[in-house]
């Protein structure tokens, strides 16, 4: 006890010397802030659910506004260019505002929700968001005033949110985009804005035309000769306008980027009598004939490296280390290639099983990006529609394309002049000729017929 009582008093003894040294010393004014605690309403943004994506739809929303979000969870339901994926939240919160409703599209960026951190801050948010559309839509005032972001105090930095193509104009043209006003939803600095503060006015679209003979004769005048106009098609009595669905405006796309690249097509004749007898064996086993065709395809891709390369900046070839084959499917809608990834290395029934499942999931429009982007190599197949042949457009960022017609009877001579029946099919291969020469897609093909027409190495 008495060693305890010791111990206290030399503890007190020793604060109060240490309060005397510091009463001694000259002490300074301390400016003490309490933290500000400010309101945390939070923008649920369009995602970027593919590297094609610029814009996606709302298929439709998971939780509705007032529901209370947890970390992780299922928010909405977005349509990308080629799958539907449901879009996470990355806070806790509550669902205060939905901005973009079912069945409407966004760009990729653009805010689609508002998340409120309590529901004093609803009130909040929902004011947030009629400011912010109101502000934007009242076009028809004669003066408007620029107006800073709602929720933006002048004494506090901006934050500045702009579209991606904005940001480039901007660079383009030196603009330093923090001094630009934002139109946009929620205060984003869009394309026009960019434009207007650089002095660029785009030339106003004249709903009437002038006579095709004024056209005419004015054209002689012009030193340069301009650019030729979009054709305006009359519209046929009746018709019917239907937009593209996202998945169409990613083809469209691709389609047009394929136009920029130099291709080739070489042809090929098959004799299917093996293949045909194998199928009918393993077909009771869930084999499908595609999945036979892609282990071919890719078996021979294997011993052809530069059929499974690609050139994607016009300066140098990439050589791909996986065998991806991407099998074109016809969904509603439109069209997705799902992807047997390393398809050579897999043996046939698990081939045939996976393949099933990427249907599946395409029908569903489930796939995940890398289940239908990764593809090194392209298979259609319109033969199961009794197509003979055709001609197939090579994706972007492939080497080449395989287009297979229907194996059909066809008389055949052999060397000694003697005719036969056999089953033979046409495949067409569409290649980038910057990558592929003929030499190259005519050995590839006659090692892919060689396992066609000797097709136990498939079930190998």
């Amino acid at each position: 006890m008495a060693s305890l009582q010791s111990s206290a008093i030399s503890f007190s003894s020793s604060l109060g010397r240490f309060s005397t040294t510091r009463t001694m010393l000259p002490q300074k004014p301390r400016n003490y802030k309490l933290p500000v605690v400010e309101s945390k309403i939070r923008e649920i943004f369009m995602p970027a659910l593919s590297s094609t994506m610029t814009e996606g739809k709302i298929v439709s929303w998971v939780k509705s506004e007032g529901d209370v979000l947890s970390k992780g969870e299922s928010v909405v339901v977005v349509e990308s260019d080629k799958a539907d994926m449901d879009v996470e939240t990355f806070y806790d919160g509550i669902l205060a505002v939905i901005v973009v409703n079912e069945g409407e599209t966004a760009l990729v960026g653009a805010p689609i929700g508002l998340l409120a951190e309590t529901e004093d801050e609803i009130a909040e948010a929902k004011a947030k968001a009629k400011g912010q559309s109101g502000g934007s839509s009242s076009g028809s005032e004669s003066t408007p005033e620029p107006q800073s972001p709602v929720g933006v105090s002048s004494d506090e930095p901006k934050k500045i949110v702009a579209t991606p193509n904005a940001k480039k104009l901007a660079k383009q043209h030196k603009i330093d985009i923090n001094k630009v006003n934002g139109t946009g939803p929620f205060g984003r600095i869009t394309s026009e804005d960019v434009e207007k503060a650089a002095g660029i006015t785009p030339a106003p679209s004249k709903s009437i035309s002038p006579p095709p003979a004024a056209a005419t004769a004015a054209a002689p005048a012009v030193g340069t000769p301009a650019k030729a106009a979009p054709v305006s098609l009359p519209e046929i009595p009746g018709s019917t306008v239907v937009p593209f669905t996202t998945m169409q405006v990613a083809v469209s796309k691709n389609m047009m980027e394929s136009l920029s690249v130099p291709t080739f097509r070489v042809g090929y004749p098959v004799i299917t009598d093996a293949l045909d007898d194998l199928y009918l064996k393993v077909k009771k086993k869930g084999v499908t004939m595609t999945a036979l065709l892609a282990k071919a395809a890719a078996m021979a891709l294997a011993q052809h490296p530069v059929v499974n390369s690609s050139c994607k900046d016009g300066k140098s070839f990439t050589y791909n280390s996986s065998i991806n084959i991407s099998v074109a499917v016809a969904i509603n809608g439109g069209l997705i290639t799902p992807v047997l990834q390393d398809a050579d290395k897999l043996d046939l029934y698990l081939l045939s099983q996976k393949w099933k499942e990427l249907v599946e999931k395409a029908r569903a429009k489930q796939l995940q990006p890398h289940e239908y982007n990764s593809g090194t190599f392209t298979l259609s197949n319109l033969g199961m529609f009794g197509v003979d042949r055709f001609d197939a457009i090579l994706p972007p960022g492939q080497g080449a394309i395989m287009a297979v017609g229907a194996s059909k009877p066809t008389p055949v001579a052999n060397a000694d002049g003697f005719f036969s029946v056999k089953n033979k099919m046409l495949v067409n291969v569409t290649a980038d000729h910057r990558v592929v020469y003929g030499a190259d897609l005519a050995a590839f093909l006659q090692t892919f017929s060689k396992i066609i027409e000797n097709p136990d190495s498939l079930t190998m």
